[in-house]
């Protein structure tokens, strides 16, 4: 019998891992865990709508935050002439620290998680510093490649998450499995060998922001095991945060130092800049709220579909948007990615399953 449970906990962590790595979150990609816990006045504005409603509403609310997120900081780093990528990035940290801690604290939308030892402290601070890293890079790419392209890079997360399993903790997957990824690297060939907008650094430093989001997701079915350490992910994300702020503050003061001076400056001129950041940074936090809402009231599979339409969306909206030029073989290069995404999901299940009958 414990057998049994302590297999079943095993699989619920590999589903919610596969979420994390197919589902391309650029700001927190934090397996969300579903909670039971009821105590929360936030769920009681859903009592009073239908389960279905409530659903298509969370759904849409995931949609929107996640493709909001990409054409905010779009719009800032590259048109807006905001090119401060790390100060961004600090300021998504501290909102969803000070976001996180009033949903736990006095919404009580999960119960509150305390760091139990200095091991577990590290264990944490080393996941921020891997998480640091991939988001820096991906908002800096943004600054120098498209939406669509980011967006393209990003869908080969499943690739590098199936090298650094392999490479770090020695697990194989099937040949299925494998062959699957095969259509996702052919895929982002053709998209970048035609891209009319490819810009190298741009995208080396996506191609870090998915390989660092890969391995965050492995590092931390590594680190955080035994069920003392474990976190719920939305008390992940309050301590998770702060940390990455604290990493992030001597990086912009050393790299990009007078941004203080020029954020000051723009507000005083215009005041749409200071909108503009706190709109971003606030939904930055709503990324990652929605992340946990969709998995507690669906399920980490139905996270990893939406994460494959989302890519497409978001392309095709930044390219209505910004008008970036396309190609015929740019976007069959970009369905390639995705189909092979999708493919690689199926076999992950049917290996799963194979597993589970023997």
């Amino acid at each position: 019998m414990v057998e049994s449970q302590t297999w079943t906990a095993r699989r619920m962590s590999n589903a919610r891992l596969d979420a994390a790595a197919t589902a391309d979150h650029e700001v927190l990609d934090i397996p969300v865990t579903p909670t039971a816990d009821g105590r929360n006045s936030l769920y009681t504005v859903g009592s009073y709508l239908s389960p279905n409603l409530l659903t298509a509403l969370i759904i849409a609310s995931w949609f929107m935050s996640n493709i909001g997120i990409l054409l905010l900081n779009k719009y800032l780093l590259s048109f807006y002439g905001y090119r401060y990528p790390i100060f961004l990035t600090m300021l998504h940290m501290i909102s969803c620290a000070s976001y996180s801690y009033v949903a736990i604290n006095f919404l009580e939308l999960v119960p509150r998680q305390h760091i139990l030892s200095r091991k577990q402290f590290l264990k944490i601070f080393a996941l921020s510093l891997i998480f640091c890293f991939s988001v820096v890079c991906g908002n800096t790419s943004l600054r120098y490649i498209p939406v669509s392209f980011n967006q393209a890079i990003g869908a080969t997360t499943p690739f590098f998450t199936a090298i650094f399993a392999f490479l770090i903790t020695c697990k194989k997957e099937s040949a299925e499995v494998y062959f699957a990824l095969l259509p996702v690297v052919l895929g982002i060939v053709l998209a970048s060998n035609s891209e009319p907008l490819f810009n190298l650094f741009g995208f080396l430093v996506c191609i870090g922001s998915t390989a660092g989001r890969a391995l965050k997701s492995v590092v931390q079915g590594i680190l955080l095991t035994s069920d003392a350490e474990k976190l719920h992910s939305m008390n992940l994300l309050l301590y998770m945060a702060p940390m990455a702020a604290m990493i992030l503050l001597p990086l912009t003061l050393y790299i990009e130092g007078n941004v203080a001076r020029v954020t000051l400056e723009k507000a005083g001129s215009d005041y749409f800049i200071v909108f503009l950041l706190l709109g971003n940074a606030t939904v930055a936090y709503l990324v990652n709220l929605t992340n946990f809402l969709v998995t507690k009231h669906t399920s980490a599979l139905t996270l990893q579909v939406l994460g494959n339409a989302k890519a497409a969306l978001a392309a095709f909206v930044s390219v209505m948007i910004f008008r970036n030029p396309v190609t015929v073989m740019g976007m069959t290069g970009f369905g390639v990615t995705v189909m092979g995404v999708v493919l690689y999901s199926e076999a992950k299940k049917r290996f799963k399953a194979q597993l589970a009958a023997q």
